[in-house]
């Protein structure tokens, strides 16, 4: 609705302009024909002053929505009409050098009122009835002005022809705008659906790794159980049943190892309730080496059981452009599939699992490396891409390496995939630094 009084207001202020244009070019004509000739004819200067103040009223009127834009076309050309044709009379009548512009009244009306048939119409019919009243004033003969009439008549007809063809391109335009705010809203609902059902692919991808890392958490909490379970047991016994003094030292180192147990056991439950809790605050910068860190506590179980994890990270590393939640399951997801990848090869062997971060120019390069059987030449192409997976049903969603190429990119980097000389793959994550007061901070 706002839009609609909007274009309404700017039609009017268009019109007003016109009428006031219109009116100046009127009055005009009797100054000019005074400074070119020196005379000017009473009668007509009358006519042409009331026309030019009629058209200066119409456009007050016009402009304070008095009146519709088609009724002030129509009104003004039932005052044109009548203005040209006493003028013609005149100055000559079919004589007159003026009377051309009688045939151009239909023409300037479809030019400048275009949005309504009614002004050109009723403007085609006064300038057809002003031909034939001129001629019968005049005295000429039907059989002579009637061939002037017709052609001046097929003139307006072009100009009501144009007017409508005008109108149709304008609604072609408005229906063709309507289509394209459709199909803009239509886009905008797509790439919102797109958004949340990628957020909810990655919440699935997301809690599948903590489904697998569930088993090794549980035996991970466990292992400080088991000897602070131990250590309190020591404890009572040697408060409340032995009969010498206790040694205060020993305590002391007992009760460094309860605690250094509880911790362990709270900083797993963190570390995993933070994985597992979505982050309405997702910062858009990770540090890697705390992400590496994090993602080796909660893989640890994983991987030892299977061999041993050698992490080369030096202690200066800046702030890359990739949350650290994401970044974490990046390394995750890396961490794990080498530890697939070394399971499953044959023959059976001990696992050794590397990452190493180093700094190049303009970011940081991360490695993760395995001495597994490598990537086969087919599978190697297609590893980004979604739900593509060599793992067998029930171990392998598909999402979790086309997720994190989709996390990299989007942040600006690269992940890529080769194998090593050696032997076992090797995954390379290259991410852009966070220059300035961010990295600083």
């Amino acid at each position: 609705m706002l839009a609609e009084n909007t274009a309404l207001q700017a039609q009017l202020r268009v019109k007003r302009r016109i009428f006031f244009v219109s009116a100046g070019a009127i009055l005009a004509i009797p100054l000019l024909r005074l400074l070119l000739s020196g005379t000017v004819n009473p009668m007509l200067a009358l006519v042409q002053v009331l026309w030019g103040l009629s058209y200066v009223l119409l456009g007050v009127c016009v402009g304070a929505g008095v009146l519709a834009p088609w009724v002030s076309g129509t009104v003004a050309a039932l005052l044109c009409i009548p203005a040209v044709t006493t003028i013609i009379h005149f100055t000559g009548g079919p004589a007159s050098p003026f009377l051309v512009t009688l045939v151009c009244v239909p023409l300037l009306f479809a030019l400048f009122a275009p949005d309504s048939e009614l002004p050109t119409l009723v403007s085609l019919g006064a300038m057809l009835g002003a031909v034939v009243v001129l001629n019968v004033l005049a005295g000429v003969p039907p059989r002579t002005f009637l061939p002037q009439v017709l052609a001046f008549g097929c003139i307006g007809a072009f100009g009501l022809y144009g007017g409508r063809t005008y109108r149709r391109l304008r609604e072609a335009e408005k229906v063709a705008q309507e289509e394209r705010l459709r199909a803009l809203e239509q886009l905008a609902e797509s790439e919102h659906l797109r958004m949340r059902a990628e957020r909810e692919r990655a919440e699935v991808e997301r809690l599948v790794l903590v489904g697998q890392l569930a088993s090794g958490v549980a035996h991970e909490v466990n292992n400080p159980l088991a000897f602070v379970k131990s250590n309190l047991h020591y404890l009572e016994r040697e408060l409340f049943e032995e009969d010498g003094p206790p040694d205060n030292a020993e305590l002391r180192e007992l009760l460094n190892e309860t605690r250094q147990g509880v911790l362990r056991i709270q900083q797993i439950v963190t570390d995993l309730r933070r994985f597992a809790r979505e982050d309405p605050t997702t910062t858009e910068q990770g540090s890697p080496a705390e992400a590496i860190e994090e993602a080796r506590r909660l893989t640890s179980v994983r991987l030892h059981s299977l061999g041993e994890m050698v992490v080369d990270v030096p202690p200066e590393l800046p702030a890359v452009r990739l949350g650290q939640r994401h970044l974490v399951q990046v390394l995750m997801n890396l961490l794990l599939n080498a530890a697939d990848a070394v399971e499953e090869a044959m023959p059976p062997r001990r696992a050794r699992i590397g990452v190493r971060a180093r700094r190049v120019e303009g970011g940081v390069r991360l490695e993760v490396e395995d001495n597994g059987a490598g990537i086969a030449p087919a599978v190697l192409p297609r590893l980004f891409e979604p739900f593509f997976t060599t793992k067998p049903p029930g171990k392998g969603t598909g999402l979790g390496l086309a997720l994190c190429h989709e996390y990299v990119a989007r942040a600006g980097g690269t992940l890529a995939a080769e194998n090593r000389p050696e032997g076992g793959a090797r995954i390379v994550l290259m991410l852009k630094e966070v220059r300035g007061a961010a990295s600083a901070a």
